[in-house]
């Protein structure tokens, strides 16, 4: 089931959203600020009662100005500051700008390689979601590109100081994939400079979905890089606690050994006092997931394959 507005017999609107197979989060609509079908999803961006301008593709939501700096700061500020010295960053997919954001508070970084599918989705984040990407899409050190990001990477040999991976679910039909298969990861890892580190949203870990797809990411990049990280955080407007895993060949620091003390001496040094979410506390919690997610993990048999991207035993 898709998500969907409704009346519910009120003049409110709602926005519903199937959380899994039973559940459904539901949220007020103050406003609908547009509805467009691109040639690779539908895309809409509202405005909800409890979460604010928010970003929707294809019934999921992506992304809600009253929460998306956990998401954000969650996947990008974990890999970047374990990285030494983070200089050139490759970013797939990321049209809200937000991550874009996140990699650009570092002095480090000198060039951002964002390369993001549907330029329309881009052009509409850019026009009504200020308060995600603050600006980010007019610094001069982020090179935009519209294409596609497995592409990309086969046609260009540059290597990247970090690689993040922040598209959509790998949900049946839609445009994201591939990205989440063996085949692409090791292609990112030809793409990471040496200590490089990659990292991806993976899907939803609370108790009711964590198999739903995190447990066969985790085990499909552990199959290509030498070390495999699962962490996660919860974020409200996702209605469940959301998964991330970060990864890296042996050359590549581990998250596991940055303290709670090396991470703020890091922050005080690369983007100050700016984030509202990571710090040295939240480093070393995100990283400690329950052991429901541990055993799920060691209990996953899928591999996830061009050959066989969706979960098909």
């Amino acid at each position: 089931m898709d998500a969907e507005f409704s009346s519910r017999d009120s003049p409110t609107i709602w926005f519903v959203e199937q959380i899994t197979p039973e559940l459904l989060q539901s949220s007020a609509v103050r406003r609908i600020i547009c509805e467009v079908q691109t040639p690779f999803q539908s895309v809409q961006i509202i405005e909800t009662g409890p979460f604010g301008r928010s970003l929707v593709l294809d019934g999921k939501m992506q992304s809600a100005e009253a929460d998306e700096w956990v998401y954000h700061e969650s996947l990008v500020q974990m890999v970047m500051m374990a990285h030494e010295h983070p200089q050139r960053v490759f970013i797939a997919g990321g049209g809200e700008g937000a991550t874009a954001r996140e990699v650009l508070r570092h002095a480090s970084v000198a060039e951002v390689v964002m390369v993001d599918l549907d330029e329309q989705v881009v052009a509409l984040c850019r026009e009504h979601l200020p308060n995600h990407h603050q600006g980010a899409f007019d610094d001069p050190r982020l090179a935009l590109c519209y294409a596609d990001a497995v592409a990309y990477l086969r046609e260009h040999d540059a290597t990247y100081d970090v690689l993040i991976v922040d598209i959509a679910d790998p949900l049946e039909g839609g445009p994201a994939v591939l990205l989440y298969t063996q085949e692409f990861y090791r292609l990112a890892a030809s793409r990471l400079a040496p200590g490089g580190l990659l990292v991806t949203q993976a899907g939803p870990i609370g108790p009711l979905d964590v198999t739903e797809v995190f447990t066969a990411i985790h085990r499909t990049m552990a199959s290509v890089f030498d070390h495999a990280a699962p962490y996660g955080a919860y974020v409200p407007s996702f209605g469940t606690a959301w998964g991330f895993v970060a990864a890296g060949m042996a050359d590549a620091p581990r998250l596991a050994a940055l303290t709670p003390v090396d991470v703020e001496r890091r922050l005080a040094d690369r983007v100050g006092p700016s984030l509202r979410y990571y710090d040295g506390p939240a480093h070393a919690g995100m990283l400690q997931v329950p052991k429901y997610v541990r055993d799920a993990i060691a209990a996953e048999t899928r591999v996830i394959t061009d050959a066989n991207p969706l979960f098909a035993v």
